[in-house]
């Protein structure tokens, strides 16, 4: 077998497995919630309202969305700044200007994306504000 095709079907494989699986175990233990309930009430057991809403709906915890916008924002500056960095390094190595020129492209895409969601951030902290 090629190599190109056993890179392609274990590349696609582990991204597959990064989706799937925690999906798989998500809904396993939604799953095991239901079973639970439906074994408390054939014994007769009453349950009470709010943790039958804990089984059935999960804890989720309320997302601070402005955090994590600002929290994404920073991982993908630092990420265009690896980039320019690698560039820079990979240019003074080689001494070919083009490696630095092409690595710019990631960067700018990266650092784009961070610069917009650093903003995002911002109107989420002033939205929290006027609803306080």
């Amino acid at each position: 077998m090629d190599e190109g095709i056993i890179f392609f079907f274990v590349f696609f494989g582990f991204l597959a497995a990064i989706i799937l699986v925690p999906i798989y175990l998500r809904e396993r233990t939604r799953q095991s919630a239901h079973h639970l309930i439906a074994q408390a009430l054939e014994k007769g057991q009453t349950l009470d309202p709010s943790l039958m809403k804990v089984l059935t709906e999960g804890q989720k915890k309320p997302r601070d969305k402005a955090r994590s916008s600002l929290a994404s924002g920073i991982v993908l500056l630092a990420l265009a700044g690896g980039f320019v960095g690698g560039g820079y390094a990979i240019s003074q190595i080689s001494g070919a200007e083009e490696a630095f020129f092409g690595m710019m492209i990631p960067a700018a895409i990266l650092g784009a994306l961070g610069a917009a969601f650093v903003l995002l951030a911002l109107v989420d902290f002033a939205t929290q504000r006027k609803d306080d």
